[in-house]
Parts: C-alpha cells; sequence; structure tokens
C-alpha cells in the first residue's frame, strides 16, 4: 500500500469519532481527551473536569468523540449537576446570595451571573462597584504606575496626520 491510502481499519476509526460533542451551551471538541475538551467550557478547570470525568466513570483521557452516547450523556450529567456531586470548597459559587445554596454555574449562565453581581455592586455604590463605574482596578493592584489605558496620555501621531493633510 502506498503512503497515501489509509487502511480500512484506520478509515473506520475516523468516521466513528463524533468531532464536536455538545455540553449545555458549548460545542466540545471531541477529538481531545475528555479531560481537555471540558476545559473549553466557561467554569470547568482543570480540577473540576477531572472530578466530573471520575464521576462519570469514564477515563479523563479518553477521546471524547469516541465515546458511547451513554457515557457522553453521564459526561453531560456530572457537568450540570456538579453542585450536587463535588465538594463544596471546588465550586465557583458557595453559599449564593439569593439562594444560600452552593452553586456551580458554567457556561453563558457564569457570564450573566458575573454581570449581574457587577451590576449590584455598582447600584449599591459599594467600594468595588465604584471602582467598577469608574473603570479603574478593583482588587487592590496599584494604579500609579500601571493600567493606564484609559485617558489622554500621549500624542496620537494618527490624530496629528488628519490635521496636517487637512491645512494642506
Amino acid at each position: 500500500m502506498s503512503q497515501e491510502e489509509p487502511e480500512p481499519q484506520d478509515q473506520e476509526e475516523e468516521d466513528d469519532i463524533k468531532y464536536f460533542v455538545r455540553v449545555g451551551t458549548t460545542d466540545l471538541d471531541g477529538t481531545e481527551s475528555v479531560e481537555t475538551a471540558l476545559l473549553e467550557m466557561n467554569g470547568v478547570g482543570r480540577r473540576v473536569a477531572r472530578a466530573v470525568a471520575v464521576e462519570a466513570d469514564v477515563d479523563p483521557l479518553d477521546t471524547l468523540g469516541r465515546l458511547d452516547e451513554d457515557e457522553i450523556e453521564a459526561v453531560k450529567e456530572a457537568v450540570q449537576n456538579f453542585d450536587e456531586i463535588g465538594p463544596s470548597w471546588m465550586v465557583n459559587r458557595e453559599k449564593d446570595r439569593m439562594t444560600g445554596e452552593d452553586l456551580h454555574i458554567v457556561g453563558t449562565d457564569l457570564d450573566i451571573t458575573q454581570e449581574e453581581d457587577i451590576n449590584r455592586m455598582k447600584k449599591i455604590r459599594s467600594y468595588k462597584g465604584i471602582r467598577h463605574r469608574q473603570g479603574k482596578k478593583v482588587r487592590g493592584q496599584r494604579t500609579k504606575s500601571t493600567g493606564r489605558t484609559g485617558g489622554e496620555v500621549a500624542v496620537k501621531v494618527s490624530e496629528l496626520q488628519a490635521e496636517a493633510e487637512e491645512e494642506e
């Protein structure tokens, strides 16, 4: 056989892989391992991904696209119910302000929740809310020498060129 023609066995292995696996609102890469693919989701880090794979009774190093439907469903369930499965110190929202429960939020819900928290801080005019509103650093970082993105500090060459062209 020549180098270009794949063997029949290799062709079958390539055909039975799912290239995209949908978990929640995120499409995961089916060609990566379960642990690595789960890292693409917001709210899932390496530790949580490993814990989800173990809870779903799946080898974390197996390719996600080659798993059976039952195993993929187990992974989906483990991700969605991680706050019930995982320990309370591992969730990303301990003692939620509204419910008082330990929650683990993933996907776009995490972005929405974070935005709501920032808006609440702005509304009650807490120190962090005022810093958010002003566009300054919030967590006690230095501001004397860094974070100078806002305001007019330097001469803008593009504006000078535009003014020079208008004068000519």
